[in-house]
């Protein structure tokens, strides 16, 4: 991974995941704590069986009320996370898979969470996305004219 500053644009992260995100939760909070980012962990605190929209509600509302700036959720897929995080107003919560959709995400979308799939993505490139996630600015311009229609 590179050694850029990875909190230049976002001061806090909060991060959650269901029982089947649990392990790839914990290595991206690692290695987000290792870059000198400060990590707000919602849970779940252990691999048992939990339900992925209350985690996902948890997280999405920390953002929403601002002691957040941007949240991590992993699930199997990061559909489920997604799904429930976009519940709630002001979210916007992207599923990531690759590099370019993670950049898109942030410059046109103004995502406020990035989704991973636990089951889908290996460890590095999933810490490569969220990486990414955080160094990528917001364009503005057009895509603002657009987000504040969602």
């Amino acid at each position: 991974m590179s050694n850029i500053k990875l909190n230049k644009i976002f001061k806090t992260v909060c991060i959650a995941s269901d029982h089947a995100g649990f392990n790839l939760k914990e290595n991206i909070k690692n290695y987000l704590i290792d870059k000198n980012v400060s990590v707000f962990d919602l849970g779940p605190y252990n691999n048992h069986s939990v339900d992925y929209p209350d985690y996902a509600k948890k997280l999405g509302n920390r953002i929403k009320l601002n002691k957040s700036d941007v949240g991590i959720l992993v699930c199997g897929s990061g559909t489920g996370m997604a799904i429930s995080a976009n519940k709630i107003k002001t979210i916007r919560a992207a599923v990531c898979y690759n590099l370019r959709s993670t950049r898109l995400s942030r410059q046109h979308n103004n995502a406020n969470i990035i989704a991973l799939g636990a089951r889908l993505t290996k460890k590095k490139l999933s810490l490569k996305l969220v990486e990414t996630f955080l160094i990528t600015k917001f364009e503005g311009g057009r895509h603002l004219r657009r987000v504040k229609k969602i």
